[in-house]
């Protein structure tokens, strides 16, 4: 990357699109530059600035764990101009990409405690990224919990992984639909994941919860959580809403003095607390 320029993108080729839900893909990103691969590097809970020549720019969280370090991934839905430009591309095209930027999850802070991830819908993939890295650090935490759940069975994203974590014996993964939304084969639980949640009731004792989701979603997990004992240091989330710079110039995601893309998109429920309410 060009640092006299902080707008030029690194030049990415996609080496794999894999379609992950109806609308919803996942790209595998390689740097066209061996250079620029040598010198990136990046923490879980960062995003980047994904981009279409000619189309524009689109934020997402970096899907993939740092602990693998020949590629990066995103994953999209396809919902506007730049989503729909993403969408088209083909195996080997080559796309742009600014970052990394943003906060972390604090993992280092985070030793030695349980982690209960609870996730919905296309939320899954920032939490992706630190289940990853968690997982190829898995020595160093205690017990790892995954809650996801989406409207339909087909709306759940990597199912592929959803397997594999669901198949190891040193996490437990519950998985959940709305009601209505699985199919006669679906053997995981029928609700709202606040509702699975409460039902679950894990213990809060020496845990963290990171929770990704729809507003709706997360508005009714935090009741759940306090309810449980989680208190508001233990309790993280993201926001990705309103980003469009990734360095805090464009004004476009600040909620008071709080700049979304420079002192986020992590945030502990304190944290978000004193936002004004506008958010």
């Amino acid at each position: 990357m060009d640092e006299k320029n902080i707008y030029v993108p690194y030049r990415m080729r996609i080496e794999k699109i894999t379609q992950e839900a109806p609308g919803v893909k996942t790209f595998r990103l390689k740097f066209v530059n061996d250079e620029d691969a040598l010198s990136f590097s990046f923490k879980a809970g960062q995003f980047g600035e994904y981009s279409i020549f000619g189309a524009g720019e689109s934020t997402f969280c970096i899907a993939s764990s740092p602990t693998r370090k020949d590629y990066i991934e995103c994953t999209f839905r396809q919902t506007g101009k730049v989503t729909s430009a993403l969408a088209s591309c083909e195996e080997g095209n080559v796309i742009g990409f600014r970052g990394p930027y943003g906060n972390i999850f604090p993992l280092d802070d985070w030793k030695g405690k349980n982690l209960l991830f609870i996730a919905g819908g296309i939320a899954l993939p920032p939490m992706r990224c630190v289940i990853w890295n968690a997982l190829d650090r898995r020595s160093e935490f205690g017990n790892i919990t995954i809650l996801y759940g989406a409207r339909t069975v087909s709306d759940l994203v990597y199912k592929h992984e959803l397997e594999e974590w669901g198949s190891r014996n040193d996490v437990k993964l519950i998985t959940t639909v709305d009601p209505g939304g699985e199919t006669p084969d679906w053997k995981g639980e029928k609700g709202f994941v606040p509702a699975v949640l409460e039902k679950m009731a894990p213990a809060s004792a020496n845990t963290i919860a990171i929770v990704c989701g729809p507003p709706v979603m997360i508005k009714y997990t935090f009741p759940v959580l306090d309810k449980l004992g989680f208190t508001d240091d233990t309790i993280y989330t993201t926001l990705e809403n309103r980003m469009k710079c990734g360095f805090g110039k464009c004004g476009r995601c600040n909620v008071g003095k709080v700049y979304v893309c420079k002192d986020g998109p992590v945030f502990t429920y304190r944290q978000l607390k004193s936002l004004p309410a506008e958010y």
